[in-house]
């Protein structure tokens, strides 16, 4: 069973919004064993949502679209609904009282403009919208179904949970799909499918590899779709048993787990505290770590000392280091570290120093070139990297990489601990 999403929006297209519906909808009827084939966004013209419809039933069984279902003149969805069915729009009563109960409990005027929208083509199925003030329509045609909703996320998800997802379980009789994600860092995506080759290649057909990198990290999506649903749960667990002896030196988890998760866990677990400063990454690790819940157990906090005379004002860098090796370098992101440590009292430390982009200012080190340093409570290490002229990507990586290496030193020292 194949679906096809259709967002309608000039807002969308021009972005001044970004479409959360399509991604939602996706994964809620991923649960119910529905796919989603693709995913379209269109502009509020009837010519442009007649031919998106007219293509979508080629490819999809399921066509669900959202937005243009207000009640002002550029909300053409239900019209051209109406011109596609070739029918006629018509008085729902039950929809108007419906909005003036709505309208009489905030106390406001109901108008013409408001009761056109409780009009709905005939040959709709109206779904009860008790998040606002346009119903869902659900149309039958030629064993496809058609369904369209307001484009307002709360509005969207209400008719989807109470209305179209149980309707979708009722009419159909649909298989189980189960995804199970493994997370791994410190590898890039081709020297990771080249390590699993083996493994992957001998992977049951009805159980699907996909590589999700990001910044240093790679998630490993297995997912798997058939009738046994205890089955399938036990034949990709199967497959992830297997798989973790090959990766377990970069493996960190399951599902949602991430490397600073992990670490949270080590760092609470045994009483253990960290502390960061931070130049390049300008407080990106900071936020990173309090993204967890309880991060205020183990994290001491953080410093962004962006500027060299806060690096030597707050942090106590020696100027004559910054003036000999220059503010991008292996000793300033040591002394970095073991200031921050020694300031905030903490067990580890991290120090990031280095060059975003797009231009170097006061040193003449390299776009991208980056130094990060770790102290822990038996020694201290610095690398250098180069993470290329995007300024964004060099700041994530950065990050990402901080983490890896603090990871590392306590393996390195305690190879049981995490």
């Amino acid at each position: 069973m194949l679906a096809e999403i259709i967002t309608i929006g000039d807002e969308i297209l021009i972005g001044q919004i970004t479409d959360t519906n399509s991604p939602w909808i996706a994964i809620e009827l991923n649960k119910i064993g529905i796919s989603v084939y693709q995913i379209t966004s269109i502009s509020d013209e009837k010519n442009h949502i007649l031919s998106a419809l007219k293509e979508a039933v080629q490819r999809a069984d399921i066509i669900i679209i959202t937005g243009g279902l207000g009640p002002t003149n550029d909300d053409i969805t239900k019209i051209t609904l109406t011109e596609y069915f070739e029918d006629e729009l018509v008085l729902n009563e039950e929809v108007e009282h419906q909005i003036k109960q709505m309208f009489e409990k905030i106390n406001y005027p109901f108008t013409d403009i408001n009761r056109m929208q409780a009009f709905v083509p005939s040959k709709c199925m109206v779904l009860k919208n008790d998040f606002g003030t346009a119903p869902g329509m659900w149309f039958n045609s030629d064993k496809k179904v058609i369904i369209s909703l307001p484009g307002i996320p709360t509005e969207m998800k209400g008719l989807m949970s109470v209305s179209v997802l149980p309707k979708l379980q009722k009419e159909f009789d649909l298989p189980f799909i189960i995804h199970k994600t493994i997370s791994t860092y410190g590898m890039g995506e081709s020297m990771l499918a080249d390590l699993i080759k083996d493994w992957e290649n001998q992977l049951p057909n009805f159980i699907k590899l996909a590589y999700l990198p990001n910044f240093g990290k790679v998630r490993l999506r297995l997912s798997a779709k058939g009738a046994d649903f205890k089955m399938l749960l036990k034949d990709v667990q199967n497959q992830v048993n297997q798989l973790i002896p090959i990766i377990k030196h970069i493996y960190i988890g399951e599902e949602t787990d991430t490397i600073e998760a992990d670490l949270a866990n080590y760092f609470t677990k045994n009483k253990l505290t960290l502390s960061v400063a931070e130049s390049v990454t300008g407080g990106n690790i900071a936020k990173m770590i309090t993204s967890i819940p309880g991060a205020s157990q183990y994290f001491k906090g953080g410093l962004i000392v962006y500027s060299q005379e806060s690096k030597e004002n707050i942090l106590n860098i020696n100027p004559e280091l910054i003036d000999k090796y220059s503010t991008v370098s292996k000793e300033v992101a040591e002394s970095m570290a073991l200031e921050v440590q020694k300031l905030l009292k903490s067990d580890y430390a991290i120090a990031t120093t280095g060059n975003a982009g797009p231009t170097t200012e006061l040193n003449s080190k390299e776009v991208g070139q980056v130094f990060i340093a770790v102290a822990t409570p038996k020694n201290l290490i610095v690398e250098e990297f180069n993470f290329g002229n995007s300024r964004e990507k060099t700041i994530q990586r950065a990050s990402n990489k901080a983490f890896e290496m603090l990871r590392k030193e306590i393996l390195k020292n305690n190879e049981n601990s995490l």
